[in-house]
């Protein structure tokens, strides 16, 4: 039976999770094809792990571990990941090449560099996907249109022509809006959509980005040196990563599976609202509410992973963008020698909402923590939005 919850500056559902062959998609075996791809990169290196340990001693806990992706790839953020891996393996469809054998260093023949750079790539983006994509269509030499939503700061929008091939246009319209006119373009002009997000009939490219991401989950799977999670705290716009990698993890964990938490925007929280409407099906969220975590600034889950975002998950959180200023305030400033973490405001939000479970033993008892406890979180992005994280650290 579902329990909902109103605290002061979030809402959680809990549920028991019922886990089904549908949930399970991502696995261990897909992870290390990534990973096979990722290593040929000559820029490839495994991002930091790191371990909080003084924080965890304060709150009486076994470990929190923090996956820093502001290290990946010279993006400040983890999505390039996806990007790269979905463009290589539509590239090698287009140009007749076995992704299995074929690695980056094909990329670099010269009948094949002139191939790539005829083609265009276009999708939609709150800021870090656009900035993979454009990325990895510059590594490859290929052309990129990159379109966001209405509210994108200019920051972000420069940062995606400057990390690769792609022009970027800030639209008047919101996400979701804005992938529909980005597909409409797609198919007007001949250009490949290449979305990280899943609708029926458009699938096969998605699922590639969300491969991409698995390569994360090897790397922490080697970092924890045979130890597992027992819980994890996973942030979700579309759900394209987090339900990649909770899908990943539920693999790995055999029997033990851990404890996932499904943390949201409030307003974007589209997730949470499937969970509430507890129908079984994906809803796109009601309510445009603006938030400073643009990354998770979706509407609609993305339909490949949403059987495991709704079978596999234990908690649904939706939160106030004060949780994620108090997460990035606390990795900024972290307790005793524990590592600063540059975290920007979608990549902080799981640990501003870890911080207020340990300050509650009611929370403590409906997020299942104890001093066994193994917390995974992830800071997906660093400092994406300078004046805002200004802003936000100023506050100490």
């Amino acid at each position: 039976m579902d329990r909902k919850y109103c605290f002061d500056h979030f809402n959680v559902i809990s549920r028991t999770p019922v886990y089904s062959e549908d949930s399970c998609c991502f696995t261990e075996e897909q992870a290390k094809d990534t990973v096979r791809f990722h290593t040929s990169l000559p820029f490839y290196q495994v991002t930091p792990l790191w371990s909080m340990s003084c924080a965890a001693k304060e709150y009486q806990i076994d470990s929190i571990l923090v996956k820093d992706e502001s290290f990946r790839f010279g993006l400040n953020a983890f999505k390039g990941l996806g990007g790269s891996y979905s463009m290589f393996r539509i590239l090698c469809e287009k140009l007749g090449l076995d992704p299995m054998t074929t690695d980056f260093s094909t990329f670099q023949r010269e009948d094949i560099r002139k191939a790539c750079s005829d083609i265009e790539f276009v999708t939609t983006t709150d800021g870090n996907h656009g900035k993979g994509v454009s990325w990895a269509a510059g590594i490859f030499g290929c052309k990129a249109h990159v379109y966001m939503p209405k509210g994108t700061v200019e920051a972000r929008r420069r940062a995606i022509e400057t990390a690769g091939s792609a022009t970027a246009e800030i639209t008047d319209m919101i996400y979701d809006d804005t992938v529909r006119y980005t597909a409409s373009l797609a198919e007007k002009n001949g250009w490949i959509l290449i979305q990280d997000t899943s609708w029926p009939g458009y699938e096969r490219f998605p699922r590639w980005i969300i491969e991409g991401y698995l390569t994360m989950g090897e790397e922490i799977r080697t970092q924890m040196n045979g130890q597992l999670p027992t819980h994890i705290f996973l942030q979700a716009g579309v759900g394209s990563m987090a339900g990649g990698l909770e899908s990943y993890f539920m693999n790995l964990a055999g029997d033990q599976k851990p404890v996932v938490v499904i943390v949201e925007a409030k307003g974007s929280d589209c997730i949470y609202q499937s969970a509430q409407a507890n129908d079984g099906k994906a809803h796109t969220a009601v309510g445009e509410a603006p938030t400073i975590m643009a990354g998770l600034n979706c509407g609609t889950p993305c339909g490949l992973v949403w059987p495991v975002l709704r079978d596999c998950t234990s908690l649904y959180v939706s939160c106030e963008d004060v949780v994620t200023e108090q997460g990035m305030r606390a990795y900024a400033k972290p307790a005793g020698t524990d590592k600063a973490v540059v975290s920007g405001e979608s990549g902080a939000v799981t640990y501003g909402l870890l911080r207020n479970v340990f300050e509650s033993d009611r929370l403590r008892e409906i997020f299942q923590i104890d001093k066994n406890s193994r917390v995974l979180l992830i800071s997906t992005e660093g400092n994406t939005d300078p004046d805002d994280y200004a802003r936000v650290l100023g506050e100490f």
